[in-house]
């Protein structure tokens, strides 16, 4: 009899190729995949620990597996159960722990599934210091989306003092070209039409498994190389620092029909003294040269941006300077972050902390100016013919799809639509 197995996946798109890779492992091995609100014999979940929320999620996505399946064997992974194994084994419920090292090693821990009795005093563990983490696996989601996210480095050498990724999962490395264009090929074979990139640090690709430079190549040799390949459409960068994004990416995008004309860049804060805080390598001079050299050579570009508000020692006056800063830049939306703090990074023990209250405040703020900047930037196109990839999902009658600069647009359902890139009036 076969066994069957549920994934949940929280956190970043990089988490979601993983967790893609992951279920096809299983499935290679025999298990049957179920929807993760039906009744399964292993449930999975990949967890993230950017924020307070996703460990709080991770813990009551727990106790309702256990509400609805008692007997199922719950397995945890992920950044969180790197960090804090310990924390997770102790959820009533949990049988598995695994931590970065083991997380692509699932199925052969999965060849026993036998449930721990309840007092057994925890869940297994099976974890190992971040240092010791070597090797990079590579991952790409395959669903029944027209989209699909390439991981293609992974890890981190910076050392925010707000981030706990670094040790979550550990030295910044990478694919090698040969391998991103062999599966890029894979997807292309399934039907995918658009892939986005992933990673960590993603400007930072071409580290071997040591940390060094042993694939001896750059990100941008990497796009160059992806340009080339035919069968898939449209290549979208997911995130990129400020200061790995080179004048040179920026006008090859601009050049090429294959990547799109949408970046995500960090920001944090629009306050110099606040990015100096946080340990970023940047400032906001950096940022606004990056931003207006895209516009200049694209100025359909859609830009994203993650900021975080509430970081210890914002002031009204730092958080008004990241207002000010944002409203007068020309980009396209934000990604909103309220600051929890993380145990073992050097901002948890930073002074004074802005109360939880005001962080959610500040949250709401910037959240509604990036409806109006996003509100705006489709405004602008309004009546131009764009090309657009509409996606399989019947929503009631309804389908999505998105612009090459990344405005959504909605229509009636129409078959032959679905995975077709067509020119359409916004």
């Amino acid at each position: 009899m076969s066994r069957s197995v549920a994934f949940h996946t929280l956190g970043c798109k990089l988490n979601f190729s993983e967790t893609s890779t992951l279920s096809r492992s299983l499935e290679s091995e025999g298990f049957v995949k179920r929807d993760f609100e039906d009744l399964a014999d292993v449930y999975v979940i990949n967890t993230c620990s950017v924020t307070d929320n996703a460990d709080k999620e991770c813990r009551m996505i727990v106790r309702r597996i256990q509400r609805r399946a008692p007997e199922a064997f719950v397995v945890i992974t992920g950044c969180y159960a790197q960090l804090k194994p310990q924390e997770i084994a102790n959820i009533e419920g949990v049988d598995l722990v695994l931590g970065a090292a083991e997380k692509f090693n699932l199925a052969r821990h999965l060849a026993d599934i036998t449930k721990a009795p309840a007092d057994n005093g925890g869940a297994k563990i099976c974890s190992c210091d971040i240092d010791e983490v070597q090797g990079f696996n590579s991952s790409y989601s395959l669903t029944d989306r027209t989209r699909a996210f390439l991981k293609v480095q992974d890890g981190c050498d910076y050392n925010c003092s707000f981030c706990t990724i670094p040790l979550a999962r550990g030295h910044s490395r990478s694919d090698t070209i040969a391998g991103v264009l062999n599966n890029m090929q894979e997807l292309a074979a399934n039907g995918t039409r658009e892939i986005v990139l992933t990673g960590i640090n993603l400007g930072d690709f071409g580290k071997g498994n040591d940390g060094g430079k042993a694939h001896d190549s750059s990100f941008f040799e990497l796009i160059q190389e992806m340009d080339k390949q035919e069968g898939i459409d449209r290549i979208r960068i997911s995130s990129i620092e400020p200061n790995l994004l080179t004048n040179e990416i920026i006008e090859f995008v601009a050049g090429s029909n294959k990547f799109q004309p949408h970046f995500h860049i960090p920001l944090q804060s629009g306050s110099d003294t606040i990015l100096g805080l946080m340990r970023r390598r940047y400032r906001t001079d950096l940022y606004t040269e990056r931003v207006a050299a895209i516009k200049a050579a694209m100025p359909h570009c859609c830009i994203g941006v993650d900021v975080i508000v509430g970081f210890p020692g914002e002031t009204e006056e730092h958080f008004k300077e990241t207002f000010d800063f944002l409203h007068q830049l020309d980009v396209s939306y934000f990604h909103v972050f309220t600051y929890s703090e993380r145990a073992n990074t050097l901002a948890a023990g930073m002074k004074p902390i802005v109360p939880v209250g005001k962080r959610n405040e500040r949250n709401k703020i910037l959240r509604t100016l990036s409806y109006q900047k996003m509100s705006y930037f489709t405004e602008q196109h309004r009546g131009s013919m764009r090309k657009v990839l509409f996606e399989i999902a019947d929503k009631n009658g309804v389908m999505d799809g998105y612009t090459d600069n990344y405005i959504k647009v909605q229509t009636n359902y129409q078959p032959e639509l679905v995975k077709n890139i067509v020119d359409w009036v916004i």
